[in-house]
């Protein structure tokens, strides 16, 4: 593995090893289309996981129309309610990113992309076909394990495929085209869930066209090319080299832009395995984005997969939430590619600090307001402010972490999210039962102020430096 540091002035005696080296090369491309195009590949892929993870809020009214879930309970850990049918979504979640994560950086990038969406594909078709509360929350959990490695190993794999100095602009661009998902899902929700085609509940509808439609997988996966640096650090050089030289014949030949500043060198350093990130210096960097991804969950999907039902709560009707979410839905594939335009201009850590500081104002306005029309702008900024969080950190987590293990290191820190997630179902649903949305927005609000706290005083910085170097 490469790190970099100051150059002392003397020559290396060994030369760089093929995965330096491959880094560099990769670091000196220009970001030419091939390479956006590849971007793009995968962020499709990736629209069937934000497709899945969204359809837990909007497809909650219909669940309890159905009489399968309750919108709240009487006993905190309810498991007859909406909170833990989002529950078993992120405790599968949880699984599949703190025990699963290891399995992209063992068997490659491009082969778990592609079963990891399988497995969460064939999940959901069965659940779609449950008539018990615990059916249902059994085969969530199950499809929630795939939508977890599916997720790290994109990140793991943009990551690996672009230059650093447009990593931020191209997480953005990643996360704008996924969340395209969320406006599709809002609107067939609105359109399907108050229906039953056929005699079979909207829901249900919902969730087998996301499943069908996650069959373009098998389609994707023949226009991407294994990450060559996963595969020089796992000694298969002769295929990375291939792979690097069509990266760059694509791009018209190797970049001219040098892979470091004239004052850096690059140097080598020992093996790293996971056992080496609970010990200097990864440790620190462990528990800043442990913390970090525990307290952001209640902050975007305490407001992301409750907005139909924070709604309903403010006395608009069930077929009027989704319509209104349908409209704030919009933001999410908007509000990341707006963010591309500053993606790049400012350390992660700030970029992720301001938008918390953004949730906070938005999220207790919204609480505050009963007008349709402000609540739906309100719900806009706030979704906006999410995403920009969003694809920082998603960057942010997996650049900071060694190639060999970035997998299932960005899993070790992200399965805190998906843990916190996993609860937060429940003391949501407990801040809505007793003090209302506001006492919902009180939660983030706390929450979002521990994310800035940590981001301003332990963020490290990353911008401009490539992988392995931080």
């Amino acid at each position: 593995m490469s790190v970099v540091g100051i150059d002392t002035g003397f020559e290396l005696d060994a030369a760089p090893s093929v995965p330096d080296e491959i880094s560099r090369r990769l670091e000196a491309m220009p970001g030419t289309a091939y390479v956006w195009r590849l971007v793009i590949l995968l962020s499709l892929g990736g629209c069937f996981e934000i497709y899945d993870l969204f359809l837990t809020g909007y497809i909650a009214p219909g669940l309890s129309r159905s009489g399968l879930l309750s919108t709240t309970t009487t006993a905190f850990f309810g498991f007859s309610g909406i909170g833990a049918f989002v529950a078993a979504t992120f405790a599968g979640l949880f699984v599949g990113t703190f025990f699963l994560g290891f399995l992209a950086d063992r068997f490659g990038r491009r082969a778990i992309f592609t079963y990891a969406l399988l497995g969460y594909t064939a999940a959901s078709v069965i659940m779609a076909c449950q008539t018990s509360s615990e059916g249902l929350l059994f085969w969530r959990f199950l499809a929630g394990i795939g939508i977890g490695v599916e997720v790290i190993t994109i990140d793991a794999y943009i990551t690996e495929l672009v230059p650093s100095r447009m990593r931020g602009r191209a997480f953005a661009v990643n996360q704008s085209i996924m969340f395209i998902a969320v406006p599709v899902v809002a609107f067939l929700a609105w359109w399907l869930v108050p229906l039953a085609p056929y005699g079979v509940e909207g829901w249900r509808w919902v969730v087998l066209i996301g499943a069908a439609a996650s069959m373009i997988v098998w389609v994707l996966r023949l226009f991407l090319p294994e990450s060559p640096l996963w595969l020089a650090r796992h000694g298969r050089n002769e295929e990375a080299l291939r792979v690097l030289g069509t990266l760059e014949a694509a791009s018209g030949g190797a970049g001219s832009r040098p892979a470091t500043s004239p004052a850096l060198q690059v140097r080598q350093v020992a093996r790293v395995n996971f056992a080496d990130l609970f010990r200097p210096p990864y440790l620190s960097l462990v528990v800043l984005f442990m913390v970090f991804n525990f307290c952001q969950a209640f902050g975007f999907y305490g407001f992301a997969n409750w907005v139909p039902t924070l709604l309903v709560e403010k006395g608009i009707t069930v077929t009027k939430s989704l319509q209104y979410s349908f409209i704030v839905a919009f933001a999410y594939p908007i509000a990341p590619l707006l963010a591309a335009s500053f993606a790049d201009r400012f350390e992660r850590r700030w970029i992720i600090a301001g938008a918390c500081i953004a949730i906070i104002i938005f999220g207790m306005a919204f609480a505050q307001l009963t007008e349709p029309a402000l609540l739906i702008v309100c719900g806009v900024l706030l979704t906006a402010c999410n995403t920009t969080m969003s694809y920082a950190y998603h960057a942010y987590q997996t650049e900071v972490f060694p190639t060999q293990i970035r997998a299932q290191a960005s899993g070790l820190v992200y399965s805190m999210s998906r843990l916190s997630a996993t609860f937060s179902g429940f003391i949501v649903a407990y801040m809505l039962k007793e003090a209302g949305v506001t006492g919902v927005f009180g939660l983030i609000t706390a929450a979002m102020l521990i994310v800035v706290i940590a981001m301003a005083l332990f963020g490290p910085n990353v911008r401009g430096k490539p992988l392995d170097a931080v």
